[in-house]
């Protein structure tokens, strides 16, 4: 079955990572699958895409069209591209105006229609959806040695490690929040690093060589990066936003805390004293290793194409 993925391509990579492996394991089922990156931002620099997108999908004679994003399934919708599946990648679905133009895509254009987590389902309730996360590559994001993990970063051994996991430049990301939390803490043995400018293969290091990963964004669906850090066995503590509380359930070492400097800041301190032997979130997260997702897509995939 050859498939076209349609996603932005305004990120500093091009497509995003995320994106890229769904497609990667869905290749190792013996799909065929081509990528179209749509450039700009905002209703004209989306549409300034649709006569480059029709081209393409005519000439690729494509069984299905996957598109991620809630704009790239606006775009897919209006150029008339089927069958198509959209995935709503997430927080926004839950705005008004997007909620009505939703309800309308998904009513004329779209055939069938994902979310990422059950709390974008209860915000999309009159609307017929099915909630898929985003997969995990457990083979590249695993435990490993933290001493090892650090001396490949060249952190300082004798220090304690704290990772924000996300780019600081995002303002949704809200760095500020963690960064105040941090300072509170007053301990010249601490050190915060960040996301922002690491290369995908170097993530695995980052997150196993953290004492306490921590995320405070203001807006999400299914946050990879948690996904990622609990199939490294990391301690993590976050806020409550998207799927995280879905994923936290029943897991050692995992921290839920409030928008509040003073309890994130309280609830590092309980993560780092945790026992690392005592940590289960890798095994919390086997389920959602991406070839098991790759599987759920493809049955979708013939369900519409069926249809």
């Amino acid at each position: 079955m050859k498939v076209l993925f349609v996603s932005s391509g305004n990120s500093k990579n091009g497509i995003s990572s995320i994106v890229y492996e769904q497609g990667e394991s869905l290749k190792l089922l013996g799909y065929e699958i081509d990528y179209f990156l749509v450039k700009g931002k905002g209703i004209k620099g989306y549409l300034s895409n649709l006569f480059l997108l029709r081209n393409t999908y005519k000439l690729g004679n494509y069984d299905i069209v996957h598109a991620h994003n809630i704009f790239c399934g606006f775009l897919c919708g209006i150029a008339l591209l089927k069958p198509l599946v959209v995935s709503l990648m997430g927080w926004n679905v839950q705005k008004y105006y997007l909620k009505i133009l939703i309800y309308i895509f998904n009513f004329i254009f779209w055939d069938y229609c994902i979310v990422k987590s059950q709390s974008m389902q209860l915000a999309l309730k009159n609307i017929k959806v099915e909630v898929i996360p985003n997969g995990v590559d457990i083979n590249f994001f695993k435990p490993m040695n933290k001493k090892k993990a650090q001396e490949y970063l060249n952190w300082d051994l004798e220090k304690k490690h704290f990772l924000f996991a996300a780019d600081p430049k995002i303002p949704i990301k809200n760095y500020s929040l963690c960064k105040q939390a941090f300072d509170i803490l007053h301990n010249d043995k601490y050190v915060l690093h960040t996301l922002g400018d690491v290369k995908r293969e170097n993530m695995p290091y980052y997150y196993n060589a953290s004492d306490v990963v921590i995320f405070t964004s203001k807006g999400e669906g299914s946050p990879n990066v948690i996904k990622e850090a609990m199939a490294c066995n990391c301690k993590i503590v976050s806020v409550r936003v998207g799927d995280v509380p879905e994923r936290f359930a029943d897991v050692q070492g995992c921290f839920l805390c409030k928008y509040q400097v003073e309890d994130v800041a309280f609830k590092i301190i309980e993560a780092l004293k945790f026992p690392n032997e005592k940590v289960t979130s890798r095994e919390k997260i086997l389920s959602l290793n991406s070839s098991l997702i790759a599987d759920r897509l493809s049955q979708v995939y013939h369900s519409v194409v069926l249809k």
